[in-house]
């Protein structure tokens, strides 16, 4: 059979395009990674040396061989390349957050369809351990029904980093938006769409310009209740997942191994490559016939961003609908905004 070939261009090559992008692009048989935009230093060639660097994301966008275009560059220029981007033809893979308005992401669909283009979210966390775990607990029906979640990205920065997209009030910065789109993605794609929401978020470094803490409680049928947390200053982070159902209660920690594995120099290829240590084993705790708690470990699931790109390719290639949807975005970027 032969495999149709998606040439692929990255519009940065920073820890995202060097991480997160390029070893899975190189891994998968059905792309081709093509080029990169790298403005300063050149070093895609030492991993990839047929890889053509471009000065400008204009210059790579003008490429007539790339069929797809990554946009990983700074959140509020989003918009601007991914619509660049459709209207010179290409398919586009954005990555988180899609772009900073509810409108601007509406607008981007309407033209991918105007254009007969695909323009798909990157939301990495859907393929990592420990979601898929919680997805997996969920699923098995062992929790009962569902009473309470919390989901949570706990980090300790107290100092104000040098990154000025994320640092300064510019559209799209904060907390909010860095850490907000994984876990309204999480939380969508395990519970559905929410029947209400409130939001709160906190300036606590000194001298900070933008939020560094940020809360959004939903609401769910029947009841249900999801808190997602996002802090810069937590000392002893807590558990990521807490699930609380009428017959158990699940408790999984965050261990981003693949993204571990990837800075120690490990290859997607790699047969360890996903599997998490038993330390980092979710714990299930339940109530069985006689009343008394059963405690078990659950063993995470194996884990690879693999398999986000397998699924951006069935789309482009077969038309499967991808995991995302277009209504799933717009309704995160409609939370985060409002």
């Amino acid at each position: 059979m032969v495999i149709k070939t998606i040439n692929t261009g990255i519009l940065s090559f920073g820890m995202s395009g060097t991480l997160f992008q390029a070893p899975f692009l190189n891994e998968h048989p059905g792309f081709q990674l093509t080029a990169v935009v790298e403005r300063s230093k050149k070093s895609a060639h030492k991993s990839y040396p047929n890889i053509k660097s471009y000065d400008t994301v204009d210059q790579l966008i003008a490429d007539k061989d790339i069929d797809l275009v990554v946009v990983n560059t700074p959140n509020p220029t989003h918009f601007e390349f991914a619509l660049k981007a459709l209207k010179a033809k290409k398919h586009v893979l954005v990555e988180k957050p899609f772009c900073v308005t509810s409108s601007e992401a509406k607008e981007l669909f309407a033209e991918a369809k105007k254009v007969d283009r695909i323009i798909l979210p990157y939301q990495n966390r859907r393929y990592d351990s420990d979601f898929l775990s919680v997805k997996r607990v969920l699923e098995s029906g062992k929790l009962g029904s569902l009473v309470e979640v919390h989901m949570r990205y706990d980090r300790y920065r107290h100092h104000i980093g040098p990154k000025i997209a994320k640092e300064t009030p510019v559209p799209g910065s904060g907390l909010l938006y860095d850490l907000g789109p994984h876990l309204l993605d999480a939380t969508i794609a395990l519970f559905g769409y929410p029947l209400e929401w409130s939001k709160h978020t906190g300036q606590f470094r000194p001298k900070t310009q933008v939020d560094d803490y940020a809360h959004i409680h939903l609401l769910y049928p029947k009841g249900v209740q999801v808190f997602i947390t996002m802090s810069m200053l937590v000392v002893q982070p807590q558990a990521s997942f807490v699930l609380n159902g009428t017959k158990g209660t699940f408790v999984k920690p965050r261990t981003d191994i693949q993204e571990q594995q990837l800075l120690a120099g490990m290859s997607p290829g790699d047969p360890l490559f996903g599997i998490e240590e038993s330390d980092n084993f979710g714990v299930l705790t339940t109530i069985v016939e006689n009343g008394e708690k059963q405690i078990e470990k659950i063993e995470s699931a194996k884990s690879s961003y693999i398999n986000l790109f397998e699924d951006v390719y069935k789309s482009l290639v077969d038309g499967i609908p991808y995991p995302i949807t277009e209504k799933d975005i717009i309704l995160q970027l409609e939370i985060l905004e409002g």
